[in-house]
């Protein structure tokens, strides 16, 4: 794996909880990516349903148009 050095500056608090932790750089790398795939999942979802609100009235149409067709022919 291709790895970068980034200097990064930590409240006082935190620094001390690192203070144990072997490999910081792999703790850290891993606390990033799974804050950034959670808001990734957060930002999907939030968009999903923003999509299924607007598409509602447009579904409950079709579905309404369905509904009234369904029967037809039948005696």
């Amino acid at each position: 794996m291709n790895t970068v050095r980034v200097n990064i500056t930590l409240p006082i608090d935190i620094a001390e909880m690192l203070k144990n932790v072997k490999n910081k750089s792999s703790f850290i790398a891993e606390a990033i990516r799974e804050r950034i795939e959670r808001e990734e999942k957060a930002n999907l979802i939030r968009e999903l349903s923003e999509g299924y609100k607007v598409r509602k009235k447009e579904d409950k149409e079709i579905s309404l148009e369905w509904d009234t067709t369904s029967g037809e022919g039948i005696d």
